[in-house]
């Protein structure tokens, strides 16, 4: 899939040099474990909105993000739990939950219906295998999404590996990766956007765990 303008900007940036990784660490503490350091990273965005856009993709499967205006905020946020709505167009029903949990950082996924109930393909996604570093961490689906993913036929996604990443002080990256598949939303850090209308279901701040 060609690049758009957003993702040859961003490449045109990290040809700068170093000065943007620089900013990155002056954000945080050398000595913190990198977790804690991306983690952190994050929490100073919180409050903000930014635009972003799908840089690698299926042109197919991937055809409504392609297509739609992508906005995410950093709506709540606490020293243990970062929620990240994720609005695809109209599509309210997203929200990347980013948690500190004792071995590392858990990534779920929580989808809505647009009445704010669960979606039956929710809270998905996966905890951190290793320290990762202060601009990367990956989440490899964990048993429960494997579960879930089974359950309700979506087996290829049993091999999912979901990664957050800062290549530079002005993008976060999300992918999503499988034997066969790569999907990939850049979202430009350098500036904040006006803030979509809450998601759905977000009133309830229900956790998965029962």
């Amino acid at each position: 899939m060609q690049l758009s303008t957003f993702a040859s900007s961003r490449l045109t940036r990290a040809l700068l040099g170093g000065s943007a990784l620089l900013a990155l660490a002056a954000c945080t503490t050398a000595d913190e474990p990198p977790q804690d350091q991306f983690f952190d990273s994050l929490l100073a965005h919180c409050g903000n909105a930014y635009a972003g856009e799908v840089t690698e993709g299926d042109e197919e499967l991937d055809a409504k993000w392609i297509a739609s205006d992508i906005v995410i905020e950093l709506r709540e946020c606490s020293e243990e739990r970062i929620r990240i709505p994720l609005h695809v167009g109209e599509d309210r029903s997203r929200t990347w939950v980013l948690t500190r949990t004792q071995n590392g950082l858990e990534l779920k996924h929580d989808h809505r219906e647009e009445d704010g109930s669960h979606d039956p393909l929710t809270m998905y996604g996966g905890e951190t295998f290793s320290p990762g570093t202060a601009s990367s961490q990956s989440f490899p689906a964990d048993e429960y999404s494997k579960q879930l993913f089974a359950e309700l036929g979506s087996t290829a996604s049993i091999r999912n590996t979901w990664w957050l990443e800062l290549p530079d002080e002005n993008t976060l990256r999300y992918r999503l990766v499988r034997d066969g598949r790569e999907f990939q939303v850049d979202v430009d850090l350098s500036q904040p956007v006006e803030a979509p209308p809450a998601p759905w279901g977000w009133q309830d701040n229900y956790d998965y765990r029962q």
